[in-house]
């Protein structure tokens, strides 16, 4: 199986994020998620679990997925719980850009913008 291209844009090459300890989806799994969570100051709760699996399909269906898309899904994942907000609680650095890295995904180039899921 090859691998899944990593997040492009047209006037940027295909490129891991610098952060990225995995972009390929067959080297992830929960065990290492829960490693790379602990190290991000995360314990991970099912919530997170869903949240990353959803992520992780999410990349499956679209791997040049944008920053708002994924948001779109946590927040979806999350609304009966406070949306946006218990997000923040669940990935305090950043819902997108911190929930893709546990997940073993490219982070999104757009992902740096603060309105959709990061403070970084």
């Amino acid at each position: 199986m090859t691998k899944p291209p990593l997040y492009e844009t047209p006037d940027k090459p295909a490129m891991p994020d610098p952060g990225d300890p995995m972009a390929d989806l067959e080297e992830w799994s929960e065990s290492r998620a829960h490693t790379l969570a602990t190290e991000e100051g995360i314990t991970l709760s099912d919530e997170h679990m869903t949240l990353l699996h959803g992520l992780r399909e999410l990349y499956r269906k679209n791997p040049h997925f944008h920053a708002r898309e994924a948001l779109e899904c946590m927040e979806d994942r999350t609304a009966a719980n406070g949306g946006k907000k218990h997000l923040y609680e669940l990935f305090p650095k950043g819902p997108v850009r911190q929930a893709c890295r546990i997940a073993g995904l490219p982070v999104p180039a757009d992902a740096k913008n603060e309105s959709f899921g990061s403070v970084m």
